[in-house]
């Protein structure tokens, strides 16, 4: 079965106020990621399987944990519950209503992502012209 990301946050990853390259690391993190978000390398590692120094890794994640998308505890991080990869539909369902009651009891930070004010492209074929 394949897995399924939360379209919160993997649906508008166009409109994050954030970095192409720090787009591109989150990319790297939600694969490198456990089902449900937990990340089970430190920094270093990262850096050395990203191949990039320490201080560029928190450069590079720095702006995703300001937005709640990259949760650090310690030396550790995780992806935020509504930011993370599941293997079914159900259980992703679970997880937002799990994340949705702890976010209203104050025991999950809620995101920071911005409010879009410009409705992406509607599906289709984008009707192009030539001058």
């Amino acid at each position: 079965m394949a897995e399924v990301l939360s379209p919160i946050v993997s649906e508008r990853i166009w409109a994050l106020p954030v970095s192409p390259s720090a787009v591109k690391f989150l990319q790297y993190l939600l694969f490198r990621s456990e089902f449900g978000g937990e990340l089970p390398v430190r920094q270093r590692d990262m850096a050395r399987e990203y191949q990039i120094t320490p201080q560029a890794v928190s450069l590079l994640i720095a702006p995703l944990c300001e937005l709640n998308i990259v949760l650090r505890r310690g030396n550790s991080y995780r992806l935020h519950p509504l930011a993370a990869k599941y293997e079914s539909h159900e259980s992703l369902e679970d997880a937002l209503r799990s994340s949705l009651a702890l976010i209203k009891a104050g025991d999950l930070p809620n995101l920071n992502l911005p409010t879009y004010t410009t409705a992406p492209p509607r599906a289709g074929r984008a009707k192009l012209e030539v001058a």
